[in-house]
């Protein structure tokens, strides 16, 4: 699962096998660790929740964690949809949160993820083909 935070926006790219996990588990997580020997960790969860109205975000403990509707996540993994997108108020304004689906990187055919990662629509219409 990749992270990527820019300003007040969070999104989580999945993998199809990382998709499946979160469908089969009910959460998925990784982290990014900042040194060794205890050193701090920055962990970030996708949850599927049945108490959940909407997507949500949260921190707690170092860790981010998204929070989605059970009956959503269902849907959104067993569909050609490609994101789930939510905006959360906060004290300033919007965090915005993005959950998507990550497809093959069509300039990267090297790429070591090509092969779990969801077909590229733009391969179909020749954009970014050689």
């Amino acid at each position: 699962m990749k992270l990527r935070i820019k300003g007040n926006s969070i999104r989580l790219r999945l993998l199809r096998s990382e998709v499946e996990r979160f469908i089969a588990t009910g959460s998925i997580s990784d982290a990014t660790h900042f040194g060794t020997n205890g050193s701090p960790v920055l962990r970030y969860s996708l949850v599927s929740s049945p108490s959940s109205a909407s997507v949500r975000s949260r921190f707690e403990n170092g860790e981010i964690i998204i929070e989605i509707p059970a009956n959503e996540a269902g849907r959104w993994a067993a569909s050609n949809e490609v994101s789930l997108k939510a905006e959360q108020p906060i004290e300033d304004g919007n965090l915005a949160l993005l959950i998507e689906k990550d497809f093959v990187c069509l300039d990267r055919p090297d790429d070591p993820e090509r092969e779990d990662a969801f077909p590229n629509p733009a391969a179909t219409c020749g954009v970014g083909e050689q």
